[in-house]
């Protein structure tokens, strides 16, 4: 497969990387204390960094993709100035406490158990998340699997990779679907304190993967794309069965925050995939602009993993009225995991942060780009230095929109050794703040999050 990377070169993958190399599954769970650092770790940062990610026990190197692995969860704990603690932990789902020989994790299933994508905080607990059937797993102060969760019998189904806090509201809403309804999508909203308070259903075809989605003040908004269920491949045995469909319209969903199904408006667009929005808001126009980074195709020759030939940042300007959506490109490198401070979500906001691609998933550098004024910079981490998503922490809760830390892994390839760096977000090019060393690779996962305040 061929890839043309953000330094503009063409590349050949291997068919299912996802096991070896800096993919490479760690085989034991650490504790690590009193972590070496080089320069400063700023003292108002108390607190967890934790990330998500697959690290299968078993993998089936000809059935396994990257997106099924076993969940593990990686993190540190910074206090005073210090790096207090480093682990890593499996997700306790059926399959990892019967390899562990332990006792079955309390908490209702849905369709399965594994969880392997995002980490999140809400309503004073930490939530373990995937999408496509699974219910949550509650995450102890040390990264022990505690119980799964439906959220006090509320969620009517699975939950979702990318649930939202509305800044404004306290409110976490999320687009959840589960592979076994092809035909529903499920619009949720949580209270502030964790329990769901509205639930929309949402009829769609071919059962659609939307590993995403954004909200504005007004709207919820629904990615339905030509990625969808395959029978076939969940029939010969593929962990992950979703492929890109040419017979699925590509469309985005308007939806009321307080609306129902049928007061959405659906906007037509181009086949492309989105698996992740940077953010949304309204416009004094009575547009909606939308930020994303989209992908020509998806899940359309490979099945170990992403397969996209070219991906690019772009606006989407969304006409309600017209029926319509404008499409401008902010930047054509190749890159992925966006993100902002999420103070600003659902509003206008100046600056996005990106991870710029060696290959459909993999980092080679940061972007930041400045969406008022226009431009982008970089920060290169230096020769054969991988970043993984990096996630902005403001420095008080009055800061600035760029006052505040980027905070991320980065693997040194060579080295086999991991960093988990903090960056000034307002001196972006300059050197990192402070640099945590781990004596291992952390494999590329998923998506991370920083949980303020002492355990």
């Amino acid at each position: 497969m061929l890839f043309t990377d953000a330094a503009g070169k063409a590349r050949t993958l291997p068919d299912n990387p996802y096991v070896t190399g800096v993919h490479t599954p760690m085989i034991e769970e650490l504790t690590l204390r009193e972590l070496p650092v080089t320069g400063m770790i700023p003292p108002a940062l108390v607190g967890r960094y934790l990330r998500m990610g697959p690290n299968p026990m078993a993998p089936n190197l000809e059935k396994h993709h990257w997106f099924a692995g076993d969940g593990m969860i990686h993190g540190l704990r910074l206090e005073s100035g210090r790096a207090v603690w480093y682990r890593n932990r499996w997700i306790r789902s059926d399959a990892v406490a019967k390899a562990l020989d332990e006792p079955r994790t309390p908490g209702p299933r849905h369709l399965f158990d594994t969880v392997n994508t995002n980490v999140v905080g809400h309503g004073g607990k930490v939530l373990g998340v995937v999408e496509a059937g699974s219910t949550p797993v509650e995450i102890g102060d040390t990264l022990e699997t505690l119980r799964y969760t439906d959220f006090g019998r509320t969620l009517k189904g699975g939950f979702t990779a990318h649930p939202h806090v509305d800044p404004l509201t306290g409110e976490m809403h999320g687009i959840c679907y589960d592979a076994s309804k092809w035909r529903s999508l499920r619009y949720v909203v949580l209270s502030p304190e964790g329990g769901i308070r509205r639930e929309v259903r949402i009829p769609v075809r071919h059962g659609p993967m939307i590993h995403d989605f954004a909200f504005t003040r007004r709207f919820a908004i629904i990615l339905d794309l030509p990625v969808t269920f395959s029978l076939t491949a969940a029939i010969t045995g593929h962990h992950f069965p979703y492929r890109w469909n040419e017979a699925h319209p590509a469309r985005v969903g308007l939806l009321p925050r307080e609306g129902k199904a049928g007061d959405i408006i659906w906007l037509p667009v181009d086949p492309c995939f989105i698996f992740h929005a940077a953010n949304a808001y309204d416009a004094a126009d009575g547009t909606v602009v939308l930020d994303v980074v989209v992908h020509d195709k998806m899940f359309w020759r490979r099945t170990s993993g992403p397969d996209s030939e070219r991906c690019a940042f772009e606006r989407w300007i969304l006409h309600p009225a017209g029926g319509t959506v404008e499409r401008v490109v902010i930047d054509p490198t190749p890159q992925e995991f966006p993100r902002q401070d999420e103070r600003r979500l659902g509003q206008v906001y100046r600056y996005a942060y990106t991870m710029g691609l060696i290959d459909p998933f993999l980092g080679t550098c940061l972007f930041k780009h400045d969406l008022v004024e226009g431009g982008r910079l970089t920060h290169d981490f230096g020769p054969g230095r991988l970043p993984c998503e990096f996630v902005f922490v403001p420095t008080h809760p009055e800061a600035a929109e760029d006052e505040g830390w980027l905070i991320g892994f980065v693997i040194d390839a060579a080295a086999r050794t991991t960093d988990l760096v903090i960056l000034d977000a307002s001196r972006f090019e300059a050197a990192p703040v402070a640099s945590i060393h781990l004596p291992h690779i952390v494999p590329p996962g998923f998506h991370g999050n920083w949980i303020a305040g002492v355990d």
